[in-house]
């Protein structure tokens, strides 16, 4: 069998691919890859572009003149001859799908676009993992297109005096389809990350200008279960493993349709196209815990997303302090993902130059304005058309974030920006007598409005080529979650268990509250409550176990959610569950832990100390611990997601206990009027009332000035407390302004 045959038969995958989801949705995407268009109407995938390519010209097959397969290496060879006479050397690895260049950014646009010359059959081996990964599933997905015209952003910034408006981002336009990877690039605060947010709709519509547009239709919140969104920051939970991770995100976002089985089953399988299998038991990790490597959390937080088949993949510098083979193989998954025909949007910060040349479209940013949009193969044709080349043989990513920056080092300066200068005063110019950064942006600007603008805000007036039943889809107005609100709570108080009990029983803990126990059985060793001395010293320690359990659930629970705000940003903005739910299993789920220790700590103190030797007195002391306990956490939730800010919050609470502590009845006997209401808020008061009834009912009527009565009121109090407190935490939550705008 010749060559041009099996190199046909090698990419029948592809074709599949479109056929099926041309089947699917009833999309003519792959009539316009029948007529070649890639513009306007429609766009070819990258290997459908590649086998058209090698149609029209079957000598290029012809032209691999050599192929060696080694098993020890598994390196792939193949050499092409360019038309000019110069030898192109490419060496392909099948362990990592690496394209080496070394002709810099001087590659013809067809030399790029045939950068992978290899079948679909020629599947990467994960090097971390060191077993051969499946390549993704290539499941029908709706297909969107999404354009976004003269989008502008501003934020308002307050002073102490005034404040004032700032511009990210001016007029952007540009459009992705799918089956293309969109890269956004520039440097350091040019609004890469704040474009990406809006196209995400990760942003309050009310400071937005422009158009964005799915399918030709506005967002709605129906598209968040298409939609996947990969922040900058490894937001996950250090506790859990990978394959618990995975798997409580697929119950919770994969569709009501799927059994718990089926969903299971879609984590275990994203883990092995991601090619985790080797860590799926090892927990994340995070700063003090020790966990999986940077590549591996990176894929854990994308397969996070991808595990729904979103139409749209949003990226945040997904590459960002990973090595260069480990970035080369993130940016070959996205590639993976859109050609199973799913739109990728990607931030980049500095790529190098292998990963630019597999990028589809490229946007060029620089202080918020447009400098370039278009194929990311004919970036390079565009600038050296306005008169910018680069004077040495340099990373095209480099060259343009240069230019970017305005930095026109080792790069031609056209003769327009130079009569520029000329023409303005010595102010602006430097002493080198080269342009200022400033005038090097105000003209990148001018030529791209100048000379592309218009061209590309034409393109976006053409029609999307699909059915309107399929567009009907995208502007579904009801809500959809994956699960019901049992099931929602089942499973994040399940999740919160497992993440929170190594904090809770840690060493740490354990010996804090032990050792203070045994130091205050020491200290009341079985003391005698029948004489006047000995009472009062009882009635001290009571009031110390009331302030203790008191204050350390206080100070436990104020970094609740100030800890996982990040988290329940990103999840709700993905609509993985209902706040009511989140709010009432991570409150729960802590009553377990928080429970345990306060049981050893009054089995140690309670009879070292002599205390009431009785089951009933017992146990009514330890109910009433828990109480004061459930009380005193949710003030600690209150105040935390009242403030949100861990300073402000510990500082609030230092205050209100204290307050509390001395308003408890111990120190003060006499309290003046005006002020003697904050007892009644105090749960030490009432605790320390509940104790002291329970231990001296049958003995005197009344000790230090409390009276031992019935103790309704003080129960009924710390009830009030309990569900107060969290009802303020709940609203505070409500009204959090997250990033979502949820």
């Amino acid at each position: 069998m010749d060559k041009t045959s099996s190199t046909g038969l090698a990419r029948t995958k592809s074709d599949q691919l479109v056929e099926t989801l041309a089947a699917a949705f009833k999309s003519p995407v792959s009539q316009g890859e029948a007529t070649g268009t890639s513009d306007g109407g429609g766009t070819l995938s990258r290997k459908s572009s590649r086998r058209l390519m090698m149609a029209a010209s079957p000598g290029r097959s012809g032209r691999n003149t050599h192929i060696r397969k080694s098993r020890s290496a598994q390196f792939k060879v193949e050499l092409d001859e360019v038309s000019s006479g110069a030898a192109l050397s490419r060496a392909s690895s099948a362990s990592l799908g690496l394209s080496f260049s070394f002709t810099g950014f001087t590659d013809p646009p067809d030399v790029i676009a045939d950068s992978k010359p290899f079948s679909d059959d020629d599947i990467p081996e994960d090097i971390e993992a060191g077993t051969r990964k499946t390549k993704f599933q290539t499941e029908p997905t709706l297909p969107i297109y999404l354009k976004f015209k003269d989008v502008s952003y501003k934020v308002t910034i307050k002073g102490i005096a005034s404040t004032e408006e700032k511009d990210i981002l001016n007029g952007i336009t540009g459009s992705v389809n799918p089956g293309e990877v969109l890269a956004l690039m520039g440097p350091s605060g040019s609004g890469k990350t704040s474009l990406l947010n809006l196209l995400g709709s990760r942003v309050m519509q009310s400071t937005v200008g422009g158009s964005i547009t799915y399918n030709d239709q506005p967002y709605l919140k129906s598209l968040k279960s298409k939609i996947g969104f990969v922040t900058q920051d490894d937001v996950l939970f250090p506790h859990l493993t990978v394959k618990e991770t995975l798997t409580y995100a697929a119950r919770l976002r994969l569709p009501k349709t799927l059994t718990k089985q089926h969903k299971e089953k879609k984590a275990i399988d994203i883990i092995y196209e991601l090619g985790l299998e080797r860590c799926q038991d090892t927990m994340i990790g995070g700063s003090f815990v020790r966990g999986v490597s940077g590549g591996e959390r990176k894929r854990v937080c994308i397969g996070n997303e991808i595990i729904i088949n979103p139409s749209l993949l949003f990226l945040d510098e997904p590459t960002s302090g990973l090595d260069s083979t480990t970035a080369l193989r993130t940016v070959q998954m996205l590639q993976d993902i859109a050609e199973s025909g799913k739109t990728v949007i990607t931030t980049i910060h500095q790529p190098s130059s292998r990963l630019f040349h597999r990028f589809d479209k490229l946007i060029l940013l620089g202080k918020g304005s447009l400098l370039y949009f278009g194929k990311a193969s004919e970036a390079m044709i565009y600038f050296q058309s306005i008169g910018c080349s680069p004077l040495i043989a340099m990373n095209p990513a480099e060259f343009l974030l240069d230019l970017a920056n305005g930095n026109i080092n080792d790069v031609s300066v056209p003769s327009e920006l130079q009569d520029k200068v000329q023409m303005e005063n010595s102010e602006n110019e430097p002493r080198n007598g080269k342009p200022s950064p400033a005038i090097v942006h105000e003209y990148l600007v001018e030529a791209y409005e100048t000379r592309v603008a218009e061209k590309e805000k034409k393109k976006l007036m053409v029609p999307i080529p699909l059915d309107e039943e399929i567009k009907a889809k995208v502007s579904c107005p009801k809500r959809q979650w994956g699960a019901s609100w049992w099931e929602q709570y089942t499973i994040l108080f399940c999740r919160g268990i497992k993440e929170r009990r190594h904090e809770y029983f840690s060493w740490l803990r354990i010996t804090q509250v032990l050792s203070t126990a045994i130091i205050l059985g020491l200290l009341w060793w079985q003391s005698d409550s029948k004489s006047t001395k000995g009472l009062q010293d009882q009635a001290g320690l009571l009031f110390f176990i009331a302030v203790f359990w008191g204050f350390f659930p206080v100070f436990t629970a104020i970094f609740a959610f100030p800890q996982e705000r990040a988290m329940l940003s990103k999840e709700r903005a993905a609509d993985m569950y209902r706040l009511s739910a989140y709010f009432l299993a991570r409150t729960t789920s802590d009553l377990p832990l928080d429970l345990i220790l306060p049981v050893l700590f009054l089995l140690v103190v309670y009879f070292m100390a002599g205390l009431k030797l009785s089951a009933a007195p017992f146990f009514l002391s330890m109910l009433i611990v828990f109480l004061s306990i459930v009380a005193a956490q949710g003030l600690g939730l209150a105040i935390g997601a009242t403030l949100m800010d861990l300073k402000k919050a510990t500082t609030l609470a230092s205050v209100t206990v204290m307050t509390f502590m001395l308003a408890g009845g111990y120190f003060v006997k006499r309290v003046p009027v005006f002020i003697r209401w904050i007892r009644y808020f105090s749960f030490n008061y009432h605790t320390y009332k509940l104790l002291l009834k329970v231990q001296y009912e049958h003995i005197t009527p009344m000790v230090n000035g409390m009276r031992t009565d019935s103790g309704l009121a003080e129960v009924v109090a710390l009830v009030a407390m309990v569900f107060g407190y969290r009802l303020l935490a709940y609203l505070s939550l409500r009204r959090m302004k997250l990033q979502s705008g949820a």
